[in-house]
């Protein structure tokens, strides 16, 4: 059910009671929407009940799972599961907040990214405000602003994979638009967008809109973060996750980061308690520098090797900064795909706009080979 004033709000932007119906569906979570939440775009990747000696680089996925440090605090706050954990969740906020030199105002945290990726989608989009995003990218949020009445307006990436903002922003010319949703390094390509382009999208905006900027897998890199636009009160939502190189998909912690009063706007549809076990290994984690450091050169290497392999079979891919990248197999998606989980080898799921494109997850280095072995099988194979 939506308060009173938040269908006030949706009234003001020109929400139907149909609209509103389907946003508090949306707000609820609820597993039967037809668009599918995020656990069905993970089932698309078949990133469910796989078998035990399956290689499973399909979801983005980091190969290694919280450090050991994170897991005995973890057990440790599962001990104090019969109670309410409140505290375990401002103490995460502190420490992000003393990590990023920013205020903890600008911090809301989240079961994951998924979740505030939908209510700024809520938040800044409508029947009278569209989103705009990248194509192929991250579908949730086209997903969402479909579900809910928002006209959705998809712009090709740029040759080199990224996006194509001055396009993006040509589309405010036509119609208004209530969210610029950019994923950087993107999924599924893996791709950067240069910070200049970014800077030149926030600055030409119209200026009702926002930017949603998605920082999943901005670990994995060295461009810089956006999280100086938060700081300089831009009109930016900067979206971090713990499912990526800190190896916590399972466990669920996340942020939405921004200046107070679009924080408020975005966090206004989130309800609930957070899990004490997976806010302290999140905090724990933060504190390992070292072992992040690590798992990015290591995911470098493995991503390098991939990249000079596709390279010398001659197969076209993008030039990946993250844990996975898209490969041209030249041959239908779908036909690769079974023929590598014929193989017991599951690679991500399809993007119509790339119809021959795979995108492969970065794993561990055994899984790694395996693939290779099977992608060629599954790429030369007659009939």
């Amino acid at each position: 059910m939506l308060s009173r004033d938040a269908r006030r709000d949706l009234e003001l932007r020109g929400f139907t009671r149909r609209q509103m119906l389907r946003v508090a569906a949306l707000v609820g979570a609820g597993a039967a929407l037809p668009w599918g939440s995020e656990r069905a775009l993970a089932q698309l990747s078949n990133a469910g009940a796989l078998p035990d000696d399956a290689v499973r680089i399909n979801a983005n996925e980091f190969p290694e799972g919280p450090s050991e440090k994170a897991l005995a605090a973890l057990v440790e706050s599962a001990k104090r599961g019969n109670r309410y954990t409140y505290p375990e969740t401002e103490a995460l906020v502190a420490a992000a907040a003393k990590l990023e030199n920013l205020g903890p105002e600008h911090f809301s945290v989240y079961p994951g990214s998924s979740l505030p990726l939908h209510h700024a989608v809520i938040a800044f989009t409508g029947p009278k405000a569209a989103l705009v995003v990248a194509d192929p990218g991250y579908e949730a949020a086209a997903q969402a602003a479909q579900w809910i009445g928002a006209k959705v307006v998809k712009v090709p990436l740029r040759a080199d994979g990224a996006h194509d903002l001055p396009a993006m922003l040509a589309a405010a010319k036509t119609e208004p638009v209530g969210l610029f949703y950019v994923c950087n390094p993107n999924n599924p390509t893996g791709t950067v967008t240069p910070r200049a382009d970014i800077e030149a999208l926030i600055a030409g905006k119209p200026r009702d809109s926002v930017v949603l900027l998605d920082e999943a897998y901005i670990h994995f890199c060295d461009e810089p973060t956006g999280l100086d636009f938060v700081r300089a009160g831009k009109d930016v939502v900067v979206l971090r996750t713990f499912s990526k190189i800190f190896g916590m998909a399972g466990l669920r912690a996340g942020f939405a980061l921004a200046r107070k009063d679009l924080l408020a706007r975005v966090t206004g549809w989130a309800t609930g308690a957070l899990p004490g076990t997976s806010m302290v290994a999140a905090r724990t984690m933060l504190g390992e520098a070292d072992l992040i450091a690590a798992r990015k050169r290591g995911n470098a290497e493995r991503r390098t090797d991939l990249m000079r392999f596709f390279a010398a079979h001659g197969f076209p891919y993008t030039p990946s900064v993250a844990n996975h990248l898209m490969v041209d197999a030249r041959r239908p998606t779908k036909e690769v795909v079974d023929a590598l989980r014929a193989e017991n080898v599951y690679v991500g799921r399809p993007w119509p706009v790339w119809p021959t494109h795979v995108r492969v997850s970065i794993g561990a280095a055994p899984d790694m080979e395996r693939f290779k072995t099977a992608f060629l099988e599954a790429t030369t194979r007659q009939g």
